[in-house]
């Protein structure tokens, strides 16, 4: 196991931006840098024994400051949406950036996390290389409530897996809500259209949603319909469905109610291509997760490598709490109150087959 660290850019007042390198034993690779604690790079073995880096994103600061489509990004406070852009705590209300079709609040507002310089540590462990990624937000950042001290540890282990660790603790109630936003292409981030790889979602349920992806507070089966994944399918398959959550969204970008939630750590979803042999899979101690299928990626620029990405280059497992769970009684909900720590883990794991 090894940690690198090396210079990946400047921002304009001359602060350095770090990129730090995990390894494994396997030749398993994952970058990340300290710039909004993106997540740059994941190299993995296809069935020829060849690396490819399955996760889609850009490599300079100018390009990170940018981030079209949050590409690998821990979103926080709160990842996806909050319905009409406010939500109350305690009897007050806060009012956040509508800064989705002017109506919503998404991935917190405009002043993301991703801007920010993150303290960050190193070391190996005894389960393989990590970095922790930590940042304070001040009372008020973004319009949520209390001084959060958050923290994000990317682990690289021996078998191939990523965790992905997240705290947050507050002086107020307040809201955490995170997820990473990478997109992934297990084919490469330079093979174009990942529509033909094959998902499986470990979940008989989901939230439907309105035109402004705002769920309406049902949970419904998958059952009969082109959300269901339980049984894996090329995402393809159904994406061009009559289908009035489809055509809202314009593809897959929608919460599944996980199976099997208890607090602890399972089996959420996998993916499989069959062109490079490579099956990715996901777990989580979260209830939900939001699959999205790239559907309005952002042409007009250039990602790593100078690669013009495009819609349903990549896709999302986003596992988080329910999309505006703050206005659904019944659902889990994403306040963390002073005194507890919010605490979550998502693993992705490679192999071949």
């Amino acid at each position: 196991m090894a940690v690198k660290e090396s210079v990946l850019g400047k921002l304009q007042d001359g602060t350095e931006v770090k990129r730090y390198t995990l390894t494994n034993g396997n030749g398993t690779e994952a970058s990340f840098t300290d710039l909004g604690a993106i997540w740059l790079t994941m190299l993995v073995k296809d069935k020829e024994g060849n690396r490819r880096d399955v996760v889609l994103g850009v490599d300079n600061v100018e390009m990170l400051l940018r981030n079209p489509g949050h590409m690998g990004e821990p979103l926080g406070r709160n990842a996806n949406r909050i319905g009409g852009g406010s939500f109350e705590i305690n009897g007050k209300t806060y009012e956040l950036t509508k800064n989705d079709k002017g109506v919503n609040n998404l991935h917190s507002g405009l002043d993301y996390w991703r801007n920010r310089v993150w303290d960050a540590e190193y070391d190996n462990a005894g389960l393989g290389s990590y970095v922790m990624f930590s940042l304070i937000s001040p009372d008020g950042d973004q319009g949520f409530p209390g001084e959060a001290r958050v923290s994000v540890t990317y682990t690289l282990s021996e078998d191939d897996s990523l965790s992905i660790h997240y705290t947050g603790t507050a002086d107020q109630d307040t809201v955490f809500n995170m997820t990473n936003h990478a997109y992934f292409n297990l084919d490469g981030y330079d093979s174009g259209d990942a529509m033909d790889q094959i998902v499986w979602i470990n979940a008989d349920r989901f939230t439907p949603a309105n035109k402004n992806s705002i769920p309406y507070g049902d949970i419904v089966s998958v059952q009969g319909t082109p959300m269901d994944f339980t049984t894996a399918k090329p995402i393809k398959r159904d994406l061009r469905t009559d289908f009035d959550q489809l055509n809202f969204a314009g593809g897959f970008d929608h919460n599944w109610v996980l199976n099997d939630f208890d607090g602890n750590v399972r089996l959420a979803a996998t993916a499989f291509s069959e062109k490079s042999g490579i099956k990715m899979s996901v777990y989580t101690d979260l209830e939900g997760m939001q699959f999205y299928t790239t559907n309005s990626m952002a042409t007009d620029f250039e990602g790593k490598g100078g690669v013009h990405f495009g819609p349903h280059h990549g896709y999302c497992f986003e596992t988080q709490h329910y999309p505006d769970c703050l206005h659904k009684a019944d659902w889990p909900t994403s306040i963390v109150k002073v005194g507890e720590e919010y605490d979550t883990t998502t693993v992705f794991k490679w192999e071949v087959k």
